[in-house]
């Protein structure tokens, strides 16, 4: 591991801050002092801080609650998209990645976290954790639409009918579709099958986590020890 990483990680400081306590010499690898956050330490090295041993914790896991607004892409970034980290001002931003995604011009709840396994158990198609999107339709839903959805549709390129859907109306035009898997923009792709477009789309839950109706667009938050256990 890099040494301004286990600085970060033992002293909960930032980057930065870290290569100020570097530059200034104060951090020392068995007995040498070391001004470069770049140099590699084990845990076998002795590492101190002004001659006193650093404590040295196992990594510290992360749990976000995050509304993420339209022009962001739930991986690293691309040409055209910024990653949803940058909205993170973090010194462990790096460090974590969305489970479950959401495609750039889709807005609601993320799950942003640095434990993979966590991540896993939210996004296993073994485990069919639902989730619920308010969804806003070129045109009016047709009254059969609900039935279809419930027993299942089968989308273009696939083998197999969607998992049995919900789907109550609150106008002509504005939906909540409750779906029990993850397929490739699955949403969008149920409602082209049946004549429709989404013109916008919204994750408003996953399992019992419901997005905070009080969270702007573009801010997170941690999640209690309760909300973490319920994946």
């Amino acid at each position: 591991m890099r040494l301004d990483k286990h600085l970060h990680q033992c002293l909960g400081i930032s980057r930065s801050q870290a290569s100020q306590l570097l530059k200034a010499g104060r951090i020392s690898v068995n007995s040498l002092i070391i001004k470069s956050g770049a140099q590699h330490v084990t845990e076998q090295d002795s590492i101190l801080l002004d001659d006193k041993p650093l404590d040295t914790p196992g990594e510290k896991l992360y749990y976000f609650m995050l509304h993420k607004p339209q022009g962001y892409v739930c991986a690293n970034g691309d040409a055209s998209h910024p990653g949803i980290t940058r909205l993170f001002d973090l010194p462990c931003a790096s460090e974590l990645h969305a489970a479950g995604r959401l495609d750039a011009d889709t807005t609601g709840l993320v799950l942003v976290t640095n434990d993979g396994q966590w991540s896993h158990r939210v996004t296993s198609p073994r485990k069919q954790c639902d989730k619920t999107y308010r969804v806003w339709l070129a045109e009016p839903v047709s009254p059969e639409t609900e039935e279809i959805f419930a027993k299942g549709i089968l989308l273009r390129s696939e083998t197999q009918v969607t998992r049995p859907a919900q789907l109550a109306t609150i106008t002509l035009q504005e939906v909540l579709l409750t779906i029990h898997e993850g397929k490739y923009h699955q949403v969008k792709r149920m409602f082209a099958a049946v004549g429709n477009h989404v013109e916008r789309l919204h994750r408003e839950r996953i399992g019992e986590l419901v997005l905070d109706a009080d969270l702007p667009e573009g801010s997170y938050r941690e999640l209690t020890p309760e909300e973490i256990s319920l994946f």
